[in-house]
Order: structure tokens, then C-alpha cells, then sequence
């Protein structure tokens, strides 16, 4: 593959490699927890529906990742995905206190979720009105969303 193609997508595929790892961790969460399962309402029961959220918000995550980098920007989208996975980390964690811990990390979640979206959404939309009519809007697009990953740390 040419060093120019990996540059396009090379901090997508390290916040996806990150993902996976992230997963792992969670994984083995569960399987530890599960050798220590106690009677009653236990931790184990709490790790494991936080592992069962997170993997199901999953699939949703890279298809909105890697649509926002390649299609808008692929910088801003990397780092709304970094930041992502901290506030799944911070989700995870809070999940096994109390359950209410976790929502700062899922409301988080969301907000990020959307600005994907967002990105993705627009980036679709310029190629299509750039391949049909010719109008290429990327440039503003980028700019926009460049100024505006940064506000994502605001809590």
C-alpha cells in the first residue's frame, strides 16, 4: 500500500487498534470477575451489562469513525474517537460503582457519537453534491470541523 493512501487513515487506524484493545481490557474485566462470582448482586453482574453496552454501541462507533475520516476529516475524527474511548473507559468504570457514576461518561458518549455523525453526514453530502453538481464544500466542512473538535473537551 503506498505511504500516501496509509497517511489518509493512519490515525483512524490507530484510535481503531486502541478500540480493540480497549475491548480486551473489558473482556478480560469480566472473565476475572466471573472467577470471583459471589452471591447476590455482585460486581460480576454490573461489569458484565457495562461490557454488554459498550460492545453493543461498538459496530455504531467504527462505521461512524471511519465515515467521518474518510468522507470530512480524518484529524478531528480521530480525535473525537480518542476521546471516546476514554469517556467508554470512564462509562465502564463508573458502571461498577454506582450505576449513576456512569452517566457524565454516557452523556458524554453521546454528545461525541453525534458529532460523528455530524461529520459524516456532512462529508456524504459533499461528495455527493461534488460527484452530481460539481460544488465542493470539503474545504469549509474541514474548517468547520477542525474549530469545533475543540470545543468536544467542554464538559
Amino acid at each position: 500500500m503506498e505511504i500516501g493512501i496509509l497517511d489518509n487513515v493512519i490515525f483512524l487506524g490507530t484510535v481503531t487498534v486502541l478500540s480493540a484493545l480497549q475491548n480486551v481490557f473489558f473482556a478480560y474485566t469480566v472473565q476475572n470477575e466471573s472467577v470471583h462470582k459471589r452471591s447476590g448482586h455482585t460486581a460480576f453482574d454490573r461489569v458484565n451489562v457495562a461490557n454488554h453496552n459498550c460492545a453493543e454501541v461498538y459496530p455504531t462507533f467504527l462505521a461512524l469513525l471511519w465515515t467521518a475520516g474518510l468522507f470530512c476529516s480524518q484529524a478531528p475524527a480521530a480525535f473525537a474517537g480518542f476521546l471516546y474511548l476514554v469517556v467508554r473507559h470512564k462509562y465502564f468504570v463508573g458502571y461498577l460503582g454506582e450505576t449513576s457514576q456512569s452517566l457524565p461518561g454516557f452523556f458524554f458518549g453521546k454528545r461525541l457519537m453525534a458529532f460523528l455523525f455530524i461529520m459524516s453526514t456532512a462529508g456524504i453530502i459533499n461528495y455527493a453534491t461534488n460527484y452530481f453538481f460539481e460544488i465542493n464544500f470539503l474545504y469549509y466542512i474541514q474548517t468547520v470541523t477542525k474549530a469545533s473538535a475543540a470545543l468536544l473537551l467542554i464538559p
